[in-house]
């Protein structure tokens, strides 16, 4: 009999360890579900929507759904539609590859503050995913602070910046662009509270930052260090000496060179959150760094403004009936093991951390151990599940639904744009024909 299985979670983490399953000998038929119409999670709604290559990675997830051994159910949630101690007992495996969606707090006062968004959040918004279409950000403000210095605090702020020549050839939902065309904001400051040598950005995404029609990249020469000292990683050696120059590039830039100003700040860590009801600035306190920490100096200062966007990492929300370690914000699990039959994979096992590919190894791990578990089958899966969710009244959507949904998208879209997203599930439905 065919060992029975369900990944829940249709992002990189999850279509990594359906491929690697597919590598075993072994008779498997793998289930892949999702709570949304659409798969491919973090490419669909993380990944910048001017950053079409790096969604190529989807084409290699869609010849793995296409497996005759492999099913799409999307619009199924666990916990709504589902328990996940059924799917445990109608699949021999479960495998988690849920992500991490939740943003992580900043942990100071003011945070709770209208405009006050986490980059999850605002990240999901301008690429059009459900939970998030009626977030409404408040751009109508001069100043924006984007606290963080990785890549997605880059994405951020030139997502915000960039004119709408520049974003004609992404996938920037059409209400997003709207409001960034009518958004007030002329500065975006980029705070972190290292150094440039610390900061998690890549060179490949800050040189953007340099080349944008409508807005100059600065930086303060003077926290700028004259090389990267000694750096024991060999990588660092190699990319950082990169990431240093392209700053000094910035630094020799005048704010009044173009409308708008991507500011880059370095050695400060927000302390408070500032105004009534309503966000008014930041408040921050210089740093210094001791034994590569970030300590407060004790010096302060503010930056007005009506938009924070922290962006300081995400964590996983629990999945209910897993074991869930809510300081880490990871289901409790050894090497990818949570329980009997329970497994996972991707942040949702150790933290949003790495880039797409990162995700692949712990596929490979889990399809060993289910290889080890599960010599044979002994579970109905698949068609039990969908009787289940028929008697229900959940309406499941197949590969070849989400097919006809990407082909809505794309006939809809004007060209340069390879899209026009549908930005709702009722919308996503009706192109099914469903109300």
């Amino acid at each position: 009999m065919s060992v029975s299985i369900a990944i829940v979670g249709t992002g990189p983490a999850g279509f990594y360890a359906a491929d690697a399953l597919l590598k075993q000998d072994a008779d498997y038929r793998i289930d892949l579900i999702d709570r949304l119409p659409t798969p491919y999670g973090l490419i669909r709604f993380g990944v910048a929507p001017d950053h079409q290559t790096t969604k190529n990675v989807s084409n290699s997830f869609e010849r793995t759904a296409a497996r005759d051994e492999v099913c799409f159910l999307g619009n199924v949630e666990i916990g709504r539609d589902v328990s996940l101690d059924e799917l445990r007992g109608l699949f021999d495996a479960v495998i988690l590859a849920v992500g991490a969606g939740a943003d992580r707090a900043l942990g100071i006062p003011g945070e709770d503050k209208r405009g006050v968004i986490g980059s999850a959040a605002f990240v999901g918004w301008y690429n059009a995913h459900p939970d998030l279409r009626g977030l409404d950000p408040p751009l109508g403000t001069e100043a924006a602070v984007v606290i963080g210095h990785g890549n997605v605090a880059i994405d951020v702020a030139r997502v915000l910046v960039k004119t709408p020549g520049e974003m004609a050839d992404s996938d920037l939902p059409d209400y997003a662009g709207a409001a960034i065309r009518a958004s007030a904001i002329t500065d975006v400051y980029l705070v972190g509270r290292r150094g440039p040598i610390q900061a998690k950005f890549t060179n490949k995404e800050l040189r953007e930052m340099g080349r944008l029609e409508n807005a100059v990249a600065l930086a303060d020469p003077a926290q700028l260090p004259a090389d990267v000292g000694d750096l024991e990683d060999e990588r660092e050696r190699r990319i950082k000496p990169k990431i240093l120059a392209t700053l000094k590039e910035f630094a020799e830039h005048q704010p009044d060179e173009k409308p708008k100003r991507v500011r880059f700040q370095f050695f400060a860590q927000p302390v408070e959150v500032l105004g009534g009801e309503s966000v008014e600035g930041v408040r921050f306190e210089r740093t210094k760094l001791e034994d590569g920490r970030a300590v407060g100096a004790g010096e302060f200062y503010d930056i007005k403004c009506g938009l924070v966007i922290p962006a300081v990492g995400y964590r996983s929300d629990p999945v209910p009936g897993a074991p869930f370690d809510d300081k880490r914000g990871i289901v409790v699990n050894e090497d990818g093991r949570v329980g009997d039959g329970l497994y996972a994979v991707g942040w949702i096992k150790r933290g949003p951390t790495g880039v797409i590919a990162t995700n692949r190894p712990d596929g490979v791990v889990v399809a060993k151990h289910v290889a080890a578990d599960f010599p044979e089958g002994s579970k109905p899966g698949r068609e039990t599940l969908m009787v289940l969710l028929q008697e229900r009244g959940v309406r499941a959507v197949s590969f070849d639904d989400w097919k006809t949904i990407e082909r809505a998208e794309i006939e809809a879209a004007t060209p340069p744009a390879p899209r026009r997203k549908l930005a709702t599930i009722d919308e996503m439905l009706a192109v099914l024909g469903q109300d």
